[in-house]
């Protein structure tokens, strides 16, 4: 994957090196067994280099200690009182939203000069304030602070800048003004996602895996879910949350080994069996992903009954079956997508979710296949962004599900947190 050190390790060191207290290994409510990590280096540790999606790249130098990843960012060094003014002193009606991180607030800075201005003026943003609760959340603060102030593509989010004051710990995000993919998909609010625009947030967030992938330091990002892809005014989907990003196998090494984190219903079986972690643990998850994008549904929802409760043992007898699809599709379409392109979509989401890592696609691979839906022969008409239905109906047909009354989604807030903590996996 080229010549570039493990950036984890990267992380541990600048922690150890900053706060000898802190212990080696962490285990906190993000863990989903207790795999112990084992930290590479690639062959020489001289460079990072990461190309970008416009045949871009960039080089620079490989930081060893948190000071040095904080000055190699590139990245804006906000103060606290900059940010508490950017965020009215980060008032209850600033926030946007609550994750394990911390609290996700709005805010407003000057476009050019990045300094605090007044509501409503200047570029808004959103600002995330690590909870003062320890290790793991500095952790995770580096480590997004590592990857996005390096890695750079349209369907990552843009990270503006960083607060390390006293015990303070924040980050300043371009602000995606439709949220998370979650709050379209699963909360009430004006209208649903049509399928247009759910084949476009596919193909977005397939992007920027693919971009995490194919980089000569590979990147597994480790925590691809429908909370952590995030969407502009376009429906323009971009990941979001770093925090458990690690640098991918070097070398003759087929895995890295690691203490498994994620969230649970989404993580690969082989990675939380063995803590071995490849790139196709990140298919899986955005399996997943496509899987809730067709039914619907959440990877997991304990108010259903027995396997309901679990997507995807719930979805797979039917991901290949055309006659039985539409038992799956989420009713709050209104029957109004291609039967041609959810059969399709099915398809690719069913070679995401094998069991076996080796069978799945590259995510490469996956993004090929999602384009080619945008091909006319699957139906898929232009996103309607102010329309939930189209009345084509020589390319849109309705499934043999009766329509039901679609349920109002609220609007998505901007967070860049997920609204819950990563869940434990039971092992």
């Amino acid at each position: 994957m080229g010549n570039c050190m493990n950036t984890s390790t990267r992380v541990d060191n600048a922690l150890n090196s900053h706060h000898p207290a802190y212990p080696s290994k962490v285990t906190s409510k993000t863990s989903l067994s207790s795999v112990p990590s084992n930290l590479t280096k690639c062959s020489s540790p001289s460079t990072l280099t990461i190309p970008s999606y416009g045949e871009r790249s960039e080089s620079l130098p490989t930081p060893q200690t948190e000071g040095e990843i904080l000055l190699s960012a590139n990245l804006k060094a906000f103060s606290f009182n900059d940010l508490r003014n950017a965020t009215r002193n980060f008032r209850p009606d600033s926030l946007l939203g609550e994750g394990g991180f911390g609290y996700v607030y709005k805010g407003w800075i000057n476009e050019q000069t990045l300094a605090p201005s007044k509501p409503g003026s200047g570029m808004v943003v959103a600002v995330k304030k690590l909870k003062p609760e320890g290790f793991q959340g500095h952790r995770e603060w580096l480590t997004e602070v590592n990857y996005l102030g390096r890695l750079h593509h349209p369907n990552l989010v843009k990270l503006i800048g960083y607060c390390s004051d006293g015990d303070d710990r924040l980050l300043v995000y371009e602000f995606m003004s439709k949220g998370s993919l979650e709050n379209h998909l699963f909360r009430r609010g004006p209208q649903p996602l049509s399928w247009a625009i759910r084949i476009k947030v596919a193909i977005g967030a397939a992007r920027g895996l693919s971009f995490l992938h194919d980089a000569e330091c590979q990147v597994i990002y480790r925590d691809v879910k429908a909370s952590n892809i995030l969407l502009d005014s376009e429906y323009n989907a971009k990941l979001s949350d770093f925090g458990l990003a690690k640098a991918g196998p070097t070398g003759d090494k087929t895995h890295v080994s690691t203490q498994v984190m994620g969230t649970h219903g989404y993580a690969a079986p082989e990675y939380i069996a063995t803590g071995r972690l490849t790139a196709k643990a990140d298919v899986y998850s955005f399996g997943v992903v496509l899987l809730e994008l067709l039914s619907g549904r959440r990877a997991l929802d304990k108010s259903k009954v027995g396997i309901e409760q679990n997507l995807v043992d719930w979805v797979r007898p039917y991901l290949n079956d055309k006659r039985k699809l539409y038992r799956i599709m989420d009713t709050k379409l209104e029957g109004q997508y291609p039967k041609k392109g959810a059969h399709a979509l099915a398809n690719i989401a069913s070679q995401c979710i094998q069991n076996e890592a080796k069978i799945r696609p590259r995510m490469s691979e996956v993004l090929a296949s999602l384009e080619q839906l945008q091909d006319p022969k699957f139906g898929v008409l232009p996103p309607q962004i102010e329309k939930s239905k189209v009345s084509n109906t020589n390319t849109v047909m309705k499934s043999p599900v009766r329509s039901h009354p679609s349920p109002h989604w609220s609007s998505a807030g901007g967070s860049p947190l997920p609204p819950h903590r990563r869940s434990a996996q039971i092992h």
